[in-house]
């Protein structure tokens, strides 16, 4: 975690922090890669490939849950903090696995999931023992309304017992009767996941206990799992509420959480995100300022929430390009001047983006290479999710027997029992199942696709003959993989791209993805076509496009040719383009505009952006680790 302060003209009163160059790179472990033969990814497999994520740049590593749980949700449900699952492997193996990442010069985050544990978690264990057991405050508990009072199973006000018309976050009730108790207890997700009682001081200090244990372990940080659910305002949960509201109690826990666990920590580069559902930007500028000193990042989930119908997420909706210009534009501008954004289009709950924002079929290479293109060049830490750097595409799996997902299976049940068309909800779970995004990563073609020796624990998908890891780093131009290295590297080694203002253009163009960063007097300019024909640029988008002299293309996916076309699916980015005219004697964007700063030090005179630097043989170097990977210290990737 850093107490760095950025802003669009670069450096205030330190230097920027340093994840503003950074990528991460998300491990789902049960599902990247299987060293043992038993069909479920594990600590081994991941030591095994760590060569393929050198080679590809990233700087941080982020790992979805490997505690101990009974893996009624892929171990989101938590049994023991402190301990490794034995599916994945041992505290042993752990260590040398975040040995031999720190050794490469990257990080590891750990994924911290404190609003609820698991059903079998000792805390829980005991809280549930009796009503005058020491932890049963460290859960949310309430008494049964008298009947007609309450809610009822459906979330309907006035026809049950539930203490309010919560509904968990994968169908039912969020209330489970505890028989020997005689009380319901909150869980917003599965029964086996009750959710812990942050108003209670001795568990918040046996969180913050856990979490130094992990840092002093060597662990770089934390991806913080529904972070802001930890804070619940009193009058949701009164007798009737329909829904949570996040308590404003939620910044006194994260600035206690960086008291007691980070800010003594001066030595490291640590690293802070959290998922926040529901969160704004306005509460963003709260959590991430830096002299608030809560968290570096969160994931909000506007953008991809955009596709969601009125009836729930499985409410598949046309993809509209303009809205989501609309929506990240609006996070660009709205923490420009304070705070900071995370970029993503994929994770282990959202499908393929390839498949959900592009085109996963004909156009494979060239969609995936633009969604990654248009994401990386705005401002903020990106994070790729595993299997998006070769472009795996959704499972299209024909049968609920073949989900694993416990949101899916139960939705399907749900709408089932409730009279829908099983072969519909069929048709929306293919978009929308998480299990999209948990299908094994391919290595190679042929029996598990180089996954497992094994039978996987889900199915993978079944393009992995053409769409896998060996395929791709061999294909050439046509490397996806390749192209996130790229974009990777020239974020490392351009200041434009790592801090550069953010300004949209042709924001109502249902084709055209187009943008600018500047930073001082430079400029990059972003040309995305986000369709299947091809696109005639209007030379008044930009002065660029009105010169005599092509400028030069820092990143593109295909071959830009001459003239105002783009190919279909085609993104540029333009190196070298001055800024409009007065760019030499302006600040770099319309934050500082507007707040009325001005920028230090006397005006450029010119208005080019300085090539990336490059190393011996032309390589460009990572600025992050201080110098260019050495080919004779990364593995092979088998």
């Amino acid at each position: 975690m850093s107490d760095s302060t950025t802003n669009d003209t670069g450096p205030t009163t330190a230097p920027p922090a340093w994840w503003t160059a950074a990528t991460v790179y998300q491990i789902y472990p049960r599902s990247f890669a299987d060293s043992n033969g038993d069909g479920v990814g594990d600590l081994g497999g991941i030591r095994q490939r760590l060569g393929h994520l050198h080679d590809l740049g990233v700087d941080v590593i982020w790992l979805s849950p490997i505690y101990r749980s009974p893996q009624a949700d892929n171990g989101y449900d938590i049994s023991d903090y402190d301990d490794v699952d034995p599916l994945f492997g041992t505290l042993d193996e752990f260590d040398a696995l975040l040995d031999e990442v720190h050794a490469l010069g990257m990080k590891l985050v750990m994924d911290l999931v404190v609003n609820h544990t698991s059903d079998e978690h000792p805390w829980f264990v005991e809280a549930r023992s009796s009503r005058d057991a020491p932890k049963r405050d460290w859960y949310l508990w309430r008494d049964p309304l008298p009947s007609g009072e309450g809610s009822d199973a459906a979330g309907t006000p006035g026809a049950g017992t539930y203490p309010t018309a919560w509904r968990s976050a994968f169908s039912g009730p969020a209330w489970t009767l505890d028989e020997r108790t005689g009380q319901y207890y909150l869980h917003m997700f599965a029964s086996k996941q009750p959710d812990l009682n942050w108003e209670n001081p001795d568990l918040r200090r046996a969180v913050f206990d856990m979490m130094n244990r992990w840092l002093d372990r060597g662990v770089d940080g934390f991806r913080m799992d529904v972070i802001n659910h930890i804070a619940k305002e009193p009058s949701s949960l009164a007798p009737g509420a329909s829904h949570f509201v996040m308590g404003g109690q939620i910044h006194d826990h994260l600035r206690e959480m960086h008291r007691e666990v980070f800010a003594h920590r001066t030595d490291r580069e640590l690293i802070t995100v959290g998922e926040m559902p529901g969160v704004t930007v306005d509460d963003a500028r709260l959590f991430t300022a830096a002299d608030r000193h809560e968290l570096d990042m969160v994931f909000q989930f506007e953008h991809v929430g955009l596709d969601h119908g009125p009836a729930s997420k499985f409410d598949n909706l046309p993809f509209d390009l303009v809205a989501l210009k609309r929506s990240l534009s609006h996070w660009q501008d709205g923490l420009a001047d304070q705070g900071w954004n995370s970029l993503y289009l994929g994770n282990h709950d959202q499908p393929r983006s390839v498949s959900r924002f592009g085109d996963d079929d004909r156009y494979r290479f060239e969609s995936a290479t633009l969604l990654a293109t248009v994401l990386h060049l705005h401002r903020g830490t990106p994070y790729v999710y595993q299997g998006d750097e070769i472009g795996m595409t959704n499972a299209g799996f024909a049968s609920i027997e073949q989900y694993r997902d416990i949101e899916s299976v139960n939705w399907f049940d749900e709408s089932v029992a409730a009279g829908a068309d099983p072969e519909s909800l069929l048709e929306s779970l293919r978009f929308r199942s998480r299990d999209n995004a948990r299908t094994p990563v391919p290595w190679s073609g042929g029996a598990a696709a180089g996954f497992s020796t094994g039978t996987p624990w889900i199915e993978g998908v079944a393009n992995h003959d053409t769409v896998n890891v060996e395929a791709d780093r061999a294909a050439g131009d046509r490397s996806v993989f390749e192209h996130y290295r790229r974009l990777i590297a020239l974020r490392h080694e351009s200041p434009v791209v790592a801090l550069g203002s953010f300004e949209l253009l042709a924001p109502d163009d249902e084709r055209l993805y187009a943008f600018t960063r500047t930073l001082g007097d430079e400029q990059l300019l972003v040309l995305a076509n986000w369709s299947g024909e091809p696109y005639e640029l209007d030379p008044a988008l930009h002065p660029a496009l009105r010169r005599r002299s092509v400028p030069q293309v820092a990143i593109g996916n295909v071959p830009s040719g001459a003239g105002l076309t783009l190919a279909p699916w085609a993104v540029r980015g333009l190196q070298s383009v001055p800024a409009p005219p007065r760019c030499a004697n302006r600040d770099s964007g319309g934050a500082a505009r507007r707040s009325g700063r001005k920028m230090s030090g006397a005006p450029r005179s010119s208005c080019r952006v300085r090539p990336a630097a490059r190393g011996a043989g032309g390589r460009v170097r990572h600025a992050a680790r201080g110098r260019a990977p050495d080919a004779s210290t990364r593995r092979t990737v088998g």
